[in-house]
């Protein structure tokens, strides 16, 4: 059977747009959609599995709270969104978009494929803002926060992304969260300074989960409590 991605063959631009941060890009390569930010490789539908990690390590970490509510940060190709949907015990699912053009290929383009039973679930919503600004002006309050819109930390898509990570940041992610709620942050690649930041921020239970990768340094996702 062929590989899904094969760098013999030339990718294929579905749409290219300019938006409030730059470029964005969907491609189609071989059997697999990307996403590409100012010319950086975001993610594409190759695999979701740290996506399910993420969603899955949050829910966990929660214990056995009922039907707990859930705000993602990034839509992506839709893979946190699809999983989260898919486990009925999730309460409200709450997805923070910035960029118009990633939920118009959901809501009209190829990414459709993998969400749109989720987006068509009653308990999700989509939000298109800027999830730092998001998460500095809501008076909402969620159960657990997923973080999936850098490529970690310290390899952030757009400059503005890094007060994020910062104390300043994480304040406001600790506000956005319920007593005992858990922040869950997706990495490309492990950042000890980073669950020092959490720490310090106030966060408890600051642990790291790995995901195994066919090659190099596994991803991982970062979690955090807020007291209770």
């Amino acid at each position: 059977m062929p590989h899904p991605y094969d760098i013999r063959q030339t990718p294929e631009v579905l749409d290219r747009r300019e938006g409030p941060h730059g470029e964005v890009v969907l491609r189609r390569h071989g059997e697999l959609l990307q996403i590409i930010a100012n010319g950086c490789f975001l993610m594409d539908t190759s695999d979701g599995r740290s996506e399910r990690l993420l969603v899955d390590a949050a829910h966990r970490a929660l214990g056995a709270r009922p039907a707990p509510s859930l705000l993602i940060g990034g839509l992506g190709v839709g893979f946190s969104l699809a999983h989260a949907a898919a486990d009925p015990s999730w309460g409200g699912i709450t997805v923070v978009e910035r960029e118009r053009a990633v939920i118009d290929w959901h809501l009209d383009g190829p990414l459709g494929a993998l969400s749109a039973p989720a987006l068509a679930d009653l308990r999700t919503r989509v939000l298109e803002a800027d999830l730092v600004a998001y998460l500095r002006e809501t008076s909402a309050t969620y159960d657990a926060l997923c973080l999936d819109i850098d490529n970690g930390p310290g390899w952030t898509v757009t400059d503005d992304n890094d007060s994020l990570y910062s104390a300043t940041g994480l304040a406001s992610c600790a506000r956005a969260l319920n007593p005992g709620g858990v922040l869950a942050v997706w990495s490309a690649q492990p950042s000890p300074d980073f669950e020092g930041t959490l720490w310090n921020a106030g966060f408890r239970q600051v642990h790291t989960e790995e995901v195994p990768v066919a090659r190099g340094v596994p991803d991982v996702v970062h979690l955090a409590v807020r007291p209770g």
